[in-house]
């Protein structure tokens, strides 16, 4: 049966990219693929958070209709809440950080790289891109037997592009 496909989380990446400003038009792929080394790979990634568009509701109360009429607003792609396993001289967790600093107001490019891809020779795994800001890069302890976390979140200020799999 058809699209009864499960991937696992494991196995997928997230990436920083460059600075980006934001639009007026959504962005597409071609917008995010600039140069090969564009997006440097975040290591130690342990919790993916939720990312996409949701629509702000608008609420119009009819007096006469003793009703209220609910309309689909302005979308926000969300805050993007991710745990990392803090890794010392990590590259992109480095960027994170330096993303994260309060001097540093400029929106990033992300690339989420997915599990998907249907292992045939040449086969490619689907994509997220979308920019943001880099709010916080925090670290995090936890229990006596778990690893240093860094905890960091990302306001996407963007449209998500996804690339399907093949």
């Amino acid at each position: 049966m058809a699209g009864t496909d499960l991937y696992p989380v494991a196995g997928c990446k997230i990436y920083i990219g460059e600075i980006m400003a934001t639009q007026i038009d959504d962005f597409i792929e071609s917008d995010f693929i600039t140069s090969p080394d564009q997006f440097t790979e975040i290591d130690g990634w342990t919790t993916m958070g939720v990312f996409g568009d949701t629509a702000a509701l608008i609420s119009t109360q009819l007096i006469n209709r003793n009703r209220d009429i609910k309309q689909k607003g302005t979308t926000n792609a969300g805050s993007m809440q991710n745990v990392f396993a803090e890794i010392t001289g990590d590259d992109g967790q480095v960027a994170l950080i330096a993303a994260s600093q309060g001097a540093n107001k400029a929106n990033y490019g992300f690339m989420v790289e997915f599990n998907d891809a249907s292992g045939a020779s040449g086969s490619v795994n689907s994509k997220a891109y979308f920019v943001g800001l880099v709010m916080n890069a925090s670290p995090a302890g936890g229990a006596a037997n778990t690893v240093r976390n860094l905890n960091a979140t990302i306001e996407i200020n963007s449209n998500v592009v996804r690339t399907a799999a093949t």
